[in-house]
């Protein structure tokens, strides 16, 4: 059991460590807790390599963290987790482009949007959440697999608390919609998703981890109205009513932590919060992952969803 907690910061996860050699590949690395993950381990030797929507967006935060950090192996690649075409050119130019990858941040994501579809016809946030980085892991899998220390960190969130996976309706095609109850469906796709990596790679040397990065004021909300972000902060009180927001440096902490941290070594398929690994829990509202969230059968079934719904075959070689 580590001695970190809620308010221990990226910095602080990785004093001593080295990760010169190591190559970092972080999704919605352009701003938030992706950025912050990059700059904390581009800070420690790391080759990054931030994934992003906009190229724009992307130069700014190399340039910012080059700049903070003196590293000059910070760069960037075009992804659009809601486009499996934009998903796939990806994975083709990392092929290209890197020899490895030693970690896989999947990071990037979206929260409670309106009723919409990802370019592919998903559910946009089951699409976006799950969806594209289902394939985008697949497609940088073979970089993953020559890889030292190879782990896959999949951030999720206590929101899966609110559901688990409809696996006859995942696009909510003929349910009611409710933007919490879809953003908790793609948060525990994120689990699920861990504990299948980890059933299925874990024998070629990669773990797999979820993560719970805490109460976090960043641009993840963009898409709530006035009203959803009110709706979020009455539950979130009502809930647990010690909740405290944590700083970006706090909130990418603990995906820093399942990244690196040498008590990790060797055990994956577990969802981590507060740089620990959660206990599974089926009442607490302030902690611990579902039980549903860990279900093997379950993490198959979504699988197979997964391969049916975007076309790819993505098994162990």
């Amino acid at each position: 059991m580590s001695d970190y907690g809620h308010e221990t910061t990226t910095d602080e996860v990785l004093e001593g460590k080295d990760l010169t050699g190591r190559t970092v590949f972080v999704t919605g690395g352009n701003s938030g807790l992706g950025r912050e993950t990059g700059r904390a381990m581009a800070g420690k030797g790391a080759h990054v390599v931030l994934a992003g929507r906009n190229q724009d967006k992307l130069d700014e935060a190399a340039r910012e963290i080059r700049k903070q950090t003196g590293s000059e192996t910070v760069e960037t690649i075009i992804c659009d987790l809601g486009s499996l075409d934009s998903v796939q050119a990806c994975g083709k130019e990392a092929r290209e482009r890197f020899d490895t990858i030693d970690i896989l941040i999947n990071n990037a994501g979206v929260m409670a949007t309106p009723k919409e579809k990802t370019e592919d016809g998903f559910e946009r946030q089951f699409g976006t959440n799950h969806l594209g980085h289902f394939v985008l892991t697949k497609e940088l899998m073979p970089l993953v697999e020559k890889g030292r220390d190879k782990r896959i960190v999949n951030l999720s969130s206590r929101g899966h608390h609110n559901s688990g996976v409809d696996f006859d309706d995942p696009n909510f095609e003929s349910r009611e919609y409710h933007p919490f109850v879809s953003y908790g469906q793609s948060k525990t796709a994120n689990v699920l998703f861990t504990v299948g990596l980890e059933d299925r790679f874990a024998s070629k040397g990669i773990h797999a981890y979820a993560v719970h990065p805490g109460g976090i004021q960043t641009n993840l909300g963009r898409y709530m109205s006035d009203e959803v972000r009110e709706q979020l902060m009455q539950n979130i009180a009502k809930r647990d009513s010690n909740f405290q927001f944590k700083s970006i440096p706090q909130g990418a902490a603990t995906q820093v932590w399942a990244a690196t941290a040498d008590e990790l070594d060797g055990r994956g398929g577990v969802y981590c919060e507060d740089c620990h690994v959660a206990e599974e829990d089926d009442e607490s509202n302030s902690g611990g992952v579902r039980s549903y969230a860990l279900d093997h059968d379950k993490a198959d079934r979504l699988w197979a969803v997964s391969e049916s719904l975007t076309g790819e075959t993505f098994a162990a070689r």
